[in-house]
């Protein structure tokens, strides 16, 4: 009996390292890949709490009597509470853009808070009754229609920032600079 013997190119071998190597080349594609996607989401998660520091420094102004002495402010914001302040939030001098005075036609008798603003010794009834009964008077009221700017620059230690302005109409008495 003769056995053939046969010569052994290799070519097996040289397929089987050639997927290897397309292996590992997918491999480091999907590991890329995965950390680009992670800081895409990290900068995304920093940018929200960056605005929503700086959206808490603006109320914090706003829920003050901020129209009396407008003034700029540095606001420390704690996002996580734990503590430590996370964000410095410096927030601009309020600007007022239009102060427009109100009479007492734009005022609802039956609403306490636009009760002190009725110009009681004035009033003009003009003969013309809103639906609720009550008199429409043309006399000017005890206040004025303001509008502010807000804004604030909101940073933390991770690098975000973020710039916001907020637009701000309130009552304010009759006499309130703008």
């Amino acid at each position: 009996m003769k056995y053939l013997t046969h010569k052994q190119r290799g070519s097996t071998l040289i397929v089987a390292l050639i997927m290897l190597v397309v292996l590992t080349l997918l491999v480091i594609s999907t590991v890329r890949s995965g950390n680009t996607n992670l800081r895409i989401a990290g900068n995304m998660q920093m940018q929200s709490e960056a605005s929503a520091a700086a959206q808490q420094a603006i109320e914090q102004v706003i829920s003050t009597n901020f129209t009396a002495t407008p003034a700029s402010s540095v606001i420390s914001v704690d996002i996580n509470n734990d503590g430590q302040s996370d964000y410095t939030a410096n927030v601009t001098t309020p600007a007022c853009t239009g102060s427009v005075p109100l009479t007492n036609a734009n005022l609802n008798m039956n609403n306490p808070n636009d009760v002190p603003c009725f110009s009681s010794s004035t009033t003009s009834n003009t003969g013309i009754m809103f639906a609720s009964g009550t008199p429409a008077t043309t006399s000017q009221s005890w206040c004025f229609q303001q509008q502010w700017d807000v804004g604030t620059t909101a940073t933390g230690g991770t690098g975000a920032s973020v710039e916001i302005h907020q637009g701000v109409s309130l009552r304010v008495p009759a006499g309130t600079t703008c």
